[in-house]
């Protein structure tokens, strides 16, 4: 089965440097017009954004910044507002109980948009890193680093 094409229009890294993260899954956003259009010119940022499910049990990231269209004049909402990711009943509650019975947080890790031209976010089922975790995973990648450095000038010997 051939990949499905993605173009990747934020990417949050700190999530992974400060969380592992143990499950994620794909959700749609709803999103208004201007917004999209704001999305496919590349004007979004999840840096300090977060899901959360709220008493309704719908889910809500927060945080996420979708800079107004410039185009868009009085039909441009606010940058940070909340918006309900679309997912499927039994879904929600599998996350609702994981994150219920073990203290895990929902991250948003990218959004993209797939090949039907669909804004999607990829969340993901996080447990928070000490700080030794992180110093641990800073030294594997310099490691890692200095490892490919020596294979690449081993090979032009």
């Amino acid at each position: 089965m051939a990949k499905k094409s993605r173009k990747l229009i934020a990417n949050n890294k700190k999530a992974r440097h400060d969380y592992f993260v143990e499950d994620s899954l794909e959700a749609g956003i709803v999103l208004t017009g201007t917004e999209i259009k704001s999305i496919r010119a590349g004007r979004c940022s999840i840096k300090e954004s977060y899901v959360y499910i709220d008493k309704k049990g719908e889910m809500k990231i927060c945080g996420m910044h979708i800079s107004p269209f410039e185009q868009g004049n009085r039909f441009n909402v606010e940058p940070l507002r909340e918006r309900k990711l679309l997912l499927h009943r039994r879904e929600i509650n599998k996350i609702a109980e994981k994150i219920k019975e073990s203290g895990l947080t929902i991250i948003p890790l990218n959004v993209y948009l797939n090949e039907d031209g669909r804004c999607k976010v990829e969340i993901g089922i996080c447990r928070g890193k000490k700080l030794y975790d992180k110093r641990d995973s800073i030294a594997k990648k310099d490691a890692d680093r200095k490892m490919d450095r020596a294979i690449k000038e081993s090979r032009h010997r």
